[in-house]
């Protein structure tokens, strides 16, 4: 699979950019192929021992799918009966709900019809059963006997019996009221101990939802606009950027103070504790600005001689834009399969909370369980969830790159393929679906690690001692930071295969020796790079911020901030996120093309450079600065330096 060759021979290697197509990493797609096939097998097996059938129209506390004939269950009174006219499934306390083993305890029933009005009395549900044919009470209770039976008051629902509805699909009587679920939105919320501090929570996000719709339209227009300005104006986007960011964090934080004064001379007169709720977090708010904004001006202080680096890059990363306009669309194909396969991932692995054989529990009803080795399928389940979602991810990654690739690689701009996107899919697909599925594995197996030991740390919350939560923590610290790292690493190994087509570990050695040869420009470029897209989402987030304060300003007196606020914010931040991942992509795969391209070309006949005009205008800068700085023995020549000693050649 070429791990074995070593890094020397890599880096000997000649480069030859999309001239040679080849498969790659063919074991690991068929590799890929067996699992998702054992995936299929679950589906399979849940949909052919009728888990599907239990799922869709429901079963009672008997073993009995509503709706059609069952057989008897041995061991088990009403098992085994005739429920073809009685189609949903009805619980007698559908409001008692099992927090630890997340279900409903109460007896469920097959009934022709859910009621649709409040049933106060057992003589309700008598005339209820009588004048619709559905009897809510236990099989072996007649309608006549509900009044008389003194077993009514265990085999019959709990009364009032609420107004429900059956849910569309799913046959299961719903009560049309879900206040009687209060009690079990309010335990999910383990953070909040006070309940009136949860009221005044949900109370402010209902009374500002108009205004939280409102700002959220506002973070999407801004993410466009940002979008806009990043592919047309893209040389002094970078000014922009930190002129607007430095300004945005100075007002932010003037106008935070302002407010918070404001209101602790006017709170005297509102000795309510919604508005000294608000002062608190005015406070608080007002400080983590102050902070952020003396960081951000220590950031900008040290990185400011690396400027020029980023609008070059970020230039070229707009002609990209320009040319490849479709790539901006790329994160929403990419979240349409996954919620497509999220959707059958859910569907099967409640199919399997379903599947098994009928046996009786404790209490007399019948559960099902699968028995033997098949009770271990949904770990693999979730296998499958991690590495497919990661599969999906990987396979977007490669496409912006191909896609990038072509473009960077071709001398002749007017030249490009009509479609580099679609040629970057056909050759992810017809040679790179390997390298994906190895790259993603890789992620996938350091991912469950770090879940496997968050829902330790979790379940054991409270319980283990400090010296072994902070040994749980760093674990999974270390295992985030590897993720990245790795995942990081991947991206360049799919740019390293889209221009050569070689296998998933050369690629990555090649990719990682390029990286290291070049550590301090990764910095300069990379991170300055990343750095300024940060900037725009945080430009995005405090306007949306920002705006959320001044319009829940108005209503201070009756709302509580936090929860909107937090609301709003977040929505900003995946939106700018959305639309902003892409661009950091190309920009990355735009680096390590540069890197390349200085590394083997210096620009003499037969060794020209593939790269664009505005980045050889910045290493022809780059060679005037050093042999200044030479002279000089200034820091600034040094700092810009070209990427590689064949770029630096005269």
């Amino acid at each position: 699979m070429g791990c074995c060759s070593s890094a020397a021979q890599s880096s000997k290697r000649e480069w030859k950019p999309l001239e040679d197509h080849s498969c790659t990493d063919v074991p690991w797609l068929l590799l890929f192929i067996l699992f998702c096939i054992g995936m299929g097998f679950i589906c399979g097996f849940s949909i052919a021992t009728g888990a599907a059938a239990r799922l869709l129209s429901g079963y009672d506390s008997y073993g009995n799918i509503c709706g059609q004939k069952n057989v008897k269950v041995e061991g088990i009174v009403n098992s085994g009966l005739d429920l073809t006219h009685k189609k949903y499934v009805f619980f007698l306390d559908p409001c008692n709900i099992d927090l630890v083993h997340q279900k409903i305890k109460s007896i469920a029933l097959c009934v022709s019809a859910c009621p649709r009005k409040e049933l106060k009395t057992l003589a309700d549900i008598q005339k209820f059963a009588e004048t619709n044919g559905s009897t809510l009470c236990s099989y072996e209770l007649q309608p006549s006997e509900y009044t008389t039976d003194p077993r009514a008051a265990k085999l019959c629902p709990k009364y009032p019996v609420p107004e429900s509805a059956p849910i569309p699909f799913f046959h299961r009587c719903a009560p049309v009221n879900i206040s009687c679920y209060a009690k079990f939105a309010e335990a999910l919320i383990t953070f909040v101990s006070d309940s009136s501090v949860l009221h005044r929570l949900i109370s402010g996000v209902m009374t500002s939802k108009e205004i939280i719709m409102g700002l959220c339209l506002l973070s999407l227009v801004l993410s466009m606009i940002l979008m806009v300005i990043i592919r047309y104006i893209s040389r002094v986007l970078v000014w922009i950027l930190t002129i607007l960011v430095i300004l945005g964090s100075l007002g932010g934080t003037g106008v935070l103070w302002w407010l918070y004064a404001k209101q602790r001379m006017s709170v005297g007169a509102l000795e309510t504790q919604i508005a000294k709720d608000n002062l608190q977090a005015l406070l608080i708010y007002a400080i983590a600005a102050t902070v952020f904004t003396v960081i951000l001006f220590l950031i900008m202080l040290i990185m400011r001689k690396r400027v020029a680096l980023t609008i070059a890059l970020f230039h070229v990363a707009g002609k990209v834009f320009i040319h490849l306009p479709l790539l901006v669309f790329q994160p929403f194909w990419t979240f349409f399969v996954l919620i497509l396969f999220w959707t059958y991932w859910i569907t099967v692995l409640l199919f399997l909370g379903t599947t098994g054989s009928p046996v009786p529990n404790e209490e007399g009803f019948v559960e099902f369980r699968m028995a033997g080795p098949l009770k271990y399928m949904w770990w693999y389940h979730v296998v499958g969830l991690i590495w497919i979602s990661e599969f999906i991810l990987a396979c977007q990654q490669m496409t912006v790159a191909g896609a990038v690739v072509t473009y960077y690689f071709t001398r002749e701009k007017r030249n490009l393929p009509f479609t580099p996107i679609l040629g970057s899919v056909n050759r992810l697909v017809c040679y790179h679906l390997g390298t994906v599925a190895k790259g993603s594995f890789i992620i996938t197996l350091v991912k469950i690690p770090r879940m496997i030991l968050m829902y330790i740390h979790t379940q054991l919350k409270g319980k283990e001692n400090a010296c072994a939560r902070c040994m749980l923590k760093a674990c999974i610290c270390c295992l985030w930071c590897l993720e990245k790292c790795l995942t990081y690493l991947n991206q360049n190994a799919y740019t390293a295969t889209a221009i050569n087509s070689t296998n998933f570990c050369t690629s990555a050695k090649d990719a990682f020796v390029i990286l290291v040869e070049n550590a301090l420009r990764v910095a300069a470029i990379n991170t300055v790079g990343d750095f300024m897209l940060f900037l725009g989402k945080v430009l995005i987030v405090c306007s949306t911020g920002l705006a959320g304060i001044m319009l829940l300003n108005y209503q201070r007196d009756y709302t509580i901030w936090v929860l909107p606020l937090i609301i709003v914010c977040l929505f900003a931040f995946l939106v700018a996120h959305c639309f902003l991942s892409i661009y950091e992509m190309v920009v990355d795969v735009l680096f390590l093309c540069f890197a390349i391209d200085t590394k083997y070309n210096d620009g003499s006949p037969g060794r020209e450079f593939y790269m664009d005009k505005v980045l050889m205008e910045f290493v022809e800068n780059s060679k005037k600065s050093m042999k200044e700085a030479g002279r000089g023995g200034g820091a600034e020549g040094r700092e810009l330096k070209p990427m590689a000693s064949g770029a630096s050649s005269s």
